[in-house]
């Protein structure tokens, strides 16, 4: 058993884990409850499902911490990323992905290698012997959320994560919406054309937003807080905080034009984003919602373009529980009164897949290296990796600690070079340029 990495929870985090230690030349084993167990997000028994959005976000690499990110897995040989590619679907400057073949090259890849294996089962507990991470995501069972709290004595942490409707691209009137990336952002006409935009004029607009804020609401179970992560605030949470607020984030009017109406401006605009290669599927950018189904459809249909919509998948909400893992985790990831013990993905307080999928490559790489003998210091916080897990397992307060999404604000500053606005291009280039450097001296030594 010792010679064998045990991984909980097959999402993007267990995923990644599996594959990097796999290729270190260690034994998995992939503890997987779905689909015997099922999750109120999850639709099938596929690893890596995605739940929510189908973006990795953006996938520049010079100007974005997230397309940082992106490079660095990619050049770790990252099987996340290697899927995305393979089944990537025009979005801009974003990486999106066509869900359902995605999960499955990801599945399909880690059931072929011959050091990887896959128990469908629930772990309720955490072990005493052998090497362990635990990649349970947002979606941690019951049981081993009981667990988790009894080894570590602190009160649950929790946040809700809303998920966003999805609409069949045959049911939008395109008299009323049009195809256009913002500031038309892409390399080829397919990318400046990979969102669908419905505009709202100021009439439309204030009367979505009183209709959003009249809605029928999810109601919360008794004990739970409605402590949201604020990169993924539901859309009548927006609302509820200004009636400005929409405007200024996911409906916002900026870079685009309407063909139709071309000198008019646009109050609002609502974008949708293609789900799937064939573009038959659109989930609303930024709308995740906590409305009950009935109200959700009728209120969304208030949408210019969006009248006669039919939606493949009405919104929900679920609970997303994460550890605070600058008291808990060491620099390798472990958990300080069970070292056997790591923890990776978005329970150790990361946000989005892209990094939760880098805290499993991180987990895999260092879990492998402890069963061979050896011991594998984190990246330089000079990294996107780096600065992630630097963040959690200490550069975060602990008091205030909630979950976070890669950034430039995690790099520690480049020397001589001006902040502001002005200086920011220069100043992100120099970020992505060291952090590249560094990055691959990391994977040099540790591969070497």
């Amino acid at each position: 058993m010792s010679d064998t990495l045990h991984i909980v929870g097959g999402g993007m985090a267990g995923s990644e884990a599996a594959w990097q230690a796999a290729q270190a030349g260690v034994n998995v084993v992939i503890h997987e409850m779905r689909p015997k167990v099922a999750t109120f997000a999850h639709k099938t028994g596929n690893l890596a499902e995605m739940v929510c959005s189908n973006s990795f976000r953006s996938d520049d690499d010079e100007q974005n911490a997230v397309g940082l990110l992106h490079w660095e897995m990619r050049a770790a040989n990252g099987l996340i990323m290697a899927a995305a590619e393979a089944n990537r679907i025009p979005a801009g400057g974003a990486l999106a992905v066509d869900r359902d073949p995605f999960a499955e090259s990801v599945t399909e890849r880690l059931m072929a290698h011959p050091r990887i294996s896959v128990s469908y089962e629930e772990i309720d507990c955490l072990p005493d012997e052998g090497q362990w991470i635990i990649a349970t995501g947002p979606l941690t069972s019951s049981t081993l959320g009981q667990a988790i709290r009894a080894e570590t004595g602190a009160e649950a942490l929790a946040f809700f994560d809303a998920i966003a409707p999805i609409i069949y691209a045959e049911s939008i009137d395109m008299s009323k919406a049009w195809m256009q990336s913002r500031y038309d952002k892409g390399e080829t006409e397919e990318e400046r054309t990979a969102y669908l935009n419905c505009p709202m004029d100021k009439d439309q607009y204030e009367a979505f937003i009183d209709a959003l804020l009249a809605a029928d609401k999810t109601e919360f179970h008794e004990g739970e807080t409605a402590g949201y992560f604020d990169g993924c605030l539901p859309i009548e949470v927006m609302a509820e905080r200004g009636r400005e607020t929409p405007r200024h984030g996911p409906m916002k009017p900026v870079g685009l034009t309407n063909p139709h109406q071309p000198e008019i401006k646009a109050h609002a605009i609502v974008q949708l984003r293609r789900d799937n290669k064939l573009g038959t599927l659109f989930n609303i950018v930024g709308f995740q919602t906590k409305m009950k189904y009935g109200a959700q459809a009728e209120v969304l249909r208030m949408i210019p373009g969006l009248e006669q919509a039919r939606f493949a998948r009405l919104g929900g909400i679920h609970r997303n529980t994460f550890i605070n893992s600058p008291t808990l985790l060491d620099d390798r990831m472990r958990l300080k009164s069970k070292p056997n013990i790591r923890f990776a993905g978005q329970i150790t307080g990361v946000e989005g897949y892209v990094e939760s999928a880098a805290m499993g490559l991180l987990a895999g790489r260092m879990a492998a290296a402890e069963i061979r003998g050896g011991d594998l210091a984190p990246p330089s916080g000079n990294t996107a990796t780096g600065a992630l897990i630097t963040h959690i397992t200490g550069g975060a307060e602990a008091k205030t600690f909630q979950p976070m999404n890669v950034n430039f604000g995690l790099f520690p500053p480049v020397e001589g070079l001006k902040g502001g606005r002005r200086g920011r291009k220069d100043r992100y280039k120099a970020y992505t340029d060291r952090a590249k450097t560094e990055w691959q001296l990391w994977l040099d030594a540790a591969e070497g």
